[in-house]
């Protein structure tokens, strides 16, 4: 193939056959003159989508608590977003470099800096939310951040208390001094500032500084006893620290100053020619990035300028890198009001997955999927259909082994344990473990060690490419023949983010599919033929693949033979038609095939999520292309791509998105829907439904701008997240709650299942709602 060259023409192998791809005539069309660049930044749209977020936040349309989760939702986004991605810019513009896989000209200072100021923009939005509209509407139902000053003599003898018996012992006062070097300071951890004090003591005297850490083990919000229960009142850690620091820092009088919290740069590459063991190349990045330099400083309250000059130099910052916000820092701290408020109209209204009816009315899961494939639509449809199907492979007498890839798992995982019951069970288990997996390295190197502790084969991936498919294989005997059952999915293999996280996945025993998954695995278990010194031609490989999609070997070929097909059909019968719903459009090779597309007439409507540089409604340019992005309860997360294909409506699900990263740097897998139910389901069910939406879908202009899709005087609401749930109520089989079925066995169970007993008239209970970590993020999986 020519992935390199894409002017030239090559024959490869696709999940339509052996075909010809004409990319010199598909990419070599002159783009025609629009006004100004034909793509958006790729950095500059992910604010956008961040700003989407932020607009549920602002909306009074949103219910109260949920405006508090969208503004922590914004804040850990941004983080990950200046620790990874700001962090490769500023390298960058320090070698004088611009950023390769965004396909817009925009220089990479032009960016950094178009990034401060959008930034700035929305955190004044974010904290005059909080302050302003969330807080004191908080408040109004009993639950409020108090000062020391306000308590009862009562109350502060208790936080007093608190203080000295859960805060002082793990607090460490920190001094600068010629006796004291400059302190390190942790990435995310919180610092107050402290000053000496004293009559000599001018304003903008270095002399006298120190830091003591917020601990980020104790909670940010100390709850005050109050004489009524339905009263929540709080007050923060990082006030009662103040309050005593004097008893910290003993002998000298000191004084709070402001607070601080610093972001470092958790950006690595590892490089295959200086990696011989990856677990331990990865060990050892992952503690050398928490020493990085800092990438973002931020700060609350008036700081003199030389005090300011000597943090800049010490942390050897610039101003640019220096944001003041109002107080408080980190807001996502803020998370535990969700749970503080037993009030179900300040929620969105609670919802519990069902189960399939093919799955719930039936004893054995794998004679099921024998006879048909299964289709389950996250999370409207319970995850518990994928621990099932794990569960009863674990303990299954006729199950031989078991293949599984794990990019994200959950830290109490039902996965993870029935890997090493399978393990245990003396079955030959395969876990592809991604130890890459941006900020969840730590935690899959602990699930690696526990499965191979268990007696499983725990297998790395490569050193240059992400392992970031989703799939698992089991491998039965049945009557004298060995049958593959496979599950593919749109996304990871996590119970807690599949409550969260829309996402489609696929039990099949498609005999083709089952062999071509083999393929894969034996592709990323066995040696390098990808990258590395046993390379091999691609079309050797794409030989032993008959249906799917695989990146990196045909994955961006194979989109841009459908795109092509589509205009073929546009000029010879005029029925070209594409819908794609994805989290991020970035490929330059893809967005010019899109929009030679829509010049040839084709009709494009994509569902894009986050990143988005495609420029759409341009006139000669793109005018046949429509894009909406929906922000919603849940993260938009499944990949569906729907081409017409003359009548015969070609739909593939895929782990990945249209960006090169998916394309070139990870193994992932796009996998045909072949099944005319099924397919007619995620056409007219899930992807015209999305499109419908004219509540949560905001449009996008050529401008850039998204606003909210306009309905007409008499056109009803059709908000697309509650006509899914509405389908799985009428569809499905109500479950007892999510997280007690989601570690139901049922072959402990004597093969029962997690169905209520009876569909209850009342209304389903509410489930408490925490930030752990960014998992809950709006953002996770774009990071790379």
């Amino acid at each position: 193939m020519n992935a390199n060259d894409p002017t030239k023409s090559s024959t490869v192998r696709t999940p339509c056959g052996w075909r010809p791809i004409l990319t010199a005539e598909l990419l070599t069309t002159k783009t025609p003159a629009a006004p100004g660049d034909p793509y958006f930044n790729k950095e500059l749209s992910w604010l956008e989508f961040n700003a989407r977020v932020l607009d549920e936040a602002l909306s009074d349309d949103t219910p109260l608590l949920e405006r508090l989760k969208f503004l922590s939702i914004f804040s850990s986004n941004l983080d990950e977003f200046f620790m990874v991605r700001v962090a490769g810019l500023k390298k960058m513009a320090q070698e004088g470099l611009r950023l390769s896989d965004s396909p817009d000209s925009m220089e990479t200072s032009a960016v950094l800096s178009g990034i401060r100021q959008r930034t700035i923009e929305l955190q004044q939005m974010q904290y005059k939310c909080l302050n302003d509209k969330v807080l004191p509407a908080l408040a109004h139902y009993g639950i409020r951040i108090v000062r020391l000053d306000t308590l009862t003599s009562k109350q502060k003898a208790a936080i007093d208390g608190y203080f000295e018996s859960d805060v002082s012992p793990v607090l460490t006062p920190l001094a600068f001094d010629p006796a004291h070097p400059f302190p390190f300071l942790s990435n995310q951890s919180l610092y107050l500032t402290v000053r000496s004090g004293g009559p000599n003591r001018g304003s903008d005297d270095l002399a006298g500084l120190g830091f003591v850490e917020i601990p980020s083990i104790l909670p940010r919000l100390i709850r005050v006893p109050t004489d009524r229960p339905e009263d929540a009142q709080f007050i923060l850690l990082e006030d009662l620290i103040a309050h005593h620091l004097q008893s910290l820092f003993f002998g000298v009088e000191v004084e709070a100053a402001f607070t601080i919290r610093v972001l470092r740069n958790l950006d690595y590459n590892l490089l295959e020619n200086k990696v011989v063991d990856l677990l331990k190349s990865v060990q050892k990045e992952i503690t050398e990035a928490e020493h990085q330099e800092v990438v973002r400083f931020e700060i609350d309250g008036e700081v003199p300028p030389n005090l300011l000059a000597l943090l800049r130099e010490r942390l050897n910052i610039s101003d640019a890198d220096i944001y003041h916000l109002p107080k408080p820092l980190n807001i996502p701290a803020f998370m535990p009001l969700y749970n503080a408020v037993h009030q179900d109209d300040l929620r969105d209204p609670p919802f519990n997955p069902r189960l399939p009816p093919a799955l719930a009315n039936s004893e054995d899961m794998f004679s099921v999927i024998a006879k048909k494939d299964l289709l389950v639509h996250h999370p409207y449809e319970s995850f518990y259909a994928v621990t099932e199907f794990l569960h009863l492979a674990a303990q299954d007498p006729h199950v031989l082994a078991i293949k599984q890839t794990l990019y994200r798992t959950a830290g109490d995982s039902p996965i993870i344990d029935a890997l090493i019951t399978a393990a245990e069970n003396g079955k030959q288990v395969t876990a592809v473990v991604e130890l890459k997996a941006r900020f969840d390295e730590r935690n899959n190197i602990i699930w690696a060690r526990r499965l191979e502790r268990a007696g499983a084969n725990v297998v790395f991936g490569f050193v240059g490419l992400k392992t970031h498919c989703k799939a698992t294989l089991v491998v039965r005997r049945e009557k004298q023949r060995l049958v593959r059952y496979v599950h593919l999915s749109t996304g990871n293999y996590n119970s807690s983010t599949a409550k969260l996280y829309t996402d489609i996945g696929l039990f099949t025993a498609d005999e083709s599919i089952g062999r071509d998954i083999s393929t894969i695995f034996n592709l990323i278990t066995g040696f390098d033929v990808l990258t590395g010194v046993h390379k091999i031609p691609e079309e050797v490989i794409l030989k032993k693949i008959e249906k799917l999609a695989v990146a990196p070997l045909n994955m961006r070929l194979t989109v841009l033979h459908l795109i092509e097909q589509e205009i073929i059909g546009q000029n010879t019968r005029g029925d070209g038609f594409i819908m794609a719903k994805m989290n991020a459009l970035v490929d330059k090779d893809i967005i010019d095939a899109l929009y030679k597309a829509s010049q040839a007439g084709v009709k494009i409507r994509l569902i894009i999520r986050g990143m988005c540089c495609l420029r759409p409604g341009v006139a000669g340019l793109s005018e046949n292309i429509e894009v909406i992005s929906i922000v919603d309860r849940f993260l938009e997360h499944s990949r569906i791509f729907y081409f017409h294909a003359g009548g015969e409506h070609k739909v593939f699900l895929a782990s990945s998105d249209w960006m090169p990263r998916n394309m070139d740097r990870r193994i992932e897998i796009a996998f045909p829907i072949e099944q005319k139910e099924i397919k007619a389901r995620l056409i007219t069910e899930v992807l015209e439904t999305a499109w419908s939406d004219n509540v949560k879908a905001r449009v996008l202009s050529p401008e850039g701008k998204y606003s909210l899709r306009k309905r007409g005087n008499n056109e009803p609401e059709i908000r697309s997240q509650l006509k899914f749930i509405e389908f799985a109520r009428k569809g499905g089989i109500q479950s007892i709650p999510y997280d007690i079925a989601i570690k139901h066995n049922p072959m402990r169970q004597q093969g029962k299942r997690p169905i209520a007993k009876r569909r209850s008239k009342k209304p389903e209970k509410p489930t408490q709602v925490s930030l752990v970590s960014s998992t809950t993020s709006q953002n996770r999986d774009d990071k790379s």
